[in-house]
């Protein structure tokens, strides 16, 4: 008799999960699904990853795009950095040439977008809408005409900094050497501000991040963060921070890495990045390049175990919501640009069992399609003006 109760529970558990889960994928298929942070673009440079097929190897895919309805991803032009004086300049341009490749390749499949409104237009046409965004701020070079080329070849966001301080914004993950931002720094953001790109405060100080907040006349995003009251981590959000991203008007997009989740996980990451932004190798262009692909593929190629899971996600997500509202979180998985995701959250292609998750929390279809992109596509039209 007990036997067969459990039989029954479980079978109406599945059930149960199994509405949500088709409840979900009918959102998603509705929904404008955008990811303010995804790496994948390192793969294509160092691994001429064909992005049309699926895959096993990486998180993302145009498939799996597809089936987990994240359909408009920033694509990330990551620059390590220690790359000195105006390498960095050089990189970005090389990733932005394999963005091109791809984008050649497959014209049926994917465009760039620049604003909302190419967004709206490309997701109608049945394309994947990719954005771009620079990763780390020493990618200019100091220099404000490097800024408005970026622009100009359609990057439409840039984290300020990276590991480390870079001549005018102090890192998270490093010594405080400005504090916060210099007045280059905030004239970084004006200019950002102006020209229509959105200011990413992921991965810099807290003070620097209120220094931002004290000049920008736009809403700004934290693009890959989650929150430091449930996982203790110097790239998390403190509570007063969300509330004043609140007030800003911005997002946060919470990343699925293992320690921004789990507390667990989170002295394991303070750890592996404390090594990474400790590298200092010597040389230049393709010698400094192959130290790069080295240094990504061993640290990126192969999962390590993570403590987190997909109820970590919801965790942050509803903590978010608690705190600064549901107008102000969003997706940032860094997939292909974390060493470890969270059981249930694998890859791209599983994000309907979140918002299966989510809709179990009691989440209304609209709430779920603010958080799964129509927050982040307002910061965008703000920016953007279109």
């Amino acid at each position: 008799m007990k036997r067969w109760l459990v039989l029954v529970v479980l079978c109406a558990g599945s059930a149960a999960l199994g509405d949500d889960l088709e409840r979900a994928r009918r959102i998603h298929k509705k929904a404008i699904g955008i990811d303010s942070h995804i790496d994948t673009l390192q793969w294509v440079i160092y691994q001429d990853a064909d992005l049309s097929k699926r895959n096993s190897v990486y998180h993302v895919d145009f498939p799996r795009l597809r089936e987990g309805g994240m359909l408009a991803p920033y694509f990330a032009l990551y620059v390590p950095t220690y790359y000195p004086g105006s390498e960095p300049v050089r990189r970005v341009l090389q990733l932005r040439d394999a963005m091109q490749r791809l984008l050649d390749a497959n014209p049926d499949k994917i465009e760039l977008a620049y604003n909302a409104s190419d967004i709206l237009r490309i997701h109608k046409a049945g394309r994947i809408a990719a954005l771009l965004t620079i990763e780390s701020g020493h990618a200019i070079a100091d220099d404000l005409g490097v800024l408005r080329m970026f622009y100009r070849l359609g990057v439409r966001s840039m984290t300020l900094a990276h590991f480390r301080n870079n001549n005018w914004a102090d890192s998270s993950t490093d010594e405080p050497r400005h504090n916060g931002l210099t007045e280059f720094g905030k004239e970084v953001v004006r200019e950002m501000n102006r020209l229509g790109m959105i200011v990413d405060i992921s991965h810099v100080s807290d003070k620097a991040f209120y220094d931002t907040l004290s000049v920008t006349t736009k809403p700004v995003i934290a693009s890959h963060s989650s929150c430091r009251a449930l996982s203790d981590f110097p790239r998390n959000m403190s509570d007063d921070m969300l509330r004043a991203l609140a007030r800003n008007g911005g997002v946060i997009g919470i990343n699925f890495g293992g320690g921004f989740l789990s507390q667990k996980d989170a002295d394991g990451y303070k750890k592996r990045i404390a090594s990474r932004g400790a590298l200092k190798p010597s040389g230049a262009g393709p010698q400094l390049d192959s130290f790069a692909k080295e240094e990504f593929v061993s640290g990126y190629l192969k999962m390590t175990p993570t403590a987190a899971t997909l109820e970590d996600a919801v965790a942050h997500i509803d903590h978010v919501v608690k705190v600064a509202g549901i107008d102000h979180v969003g997706i940032g998985s860094d997939f292909d640009g974390i060493s470890s995701v969270p059981a249930g959250l694998e890859d791209t292609s599983k994000m309907p069992y979140l918002t299966a998750a989510l809709l179990k929390r009691g989440y209304k279809e609209a709430d779920l399609k603010k958080i799964l992109g129509g927050n982040h596509l307002r910061v965008l039209r703000a920016v953007t003006g279109k």
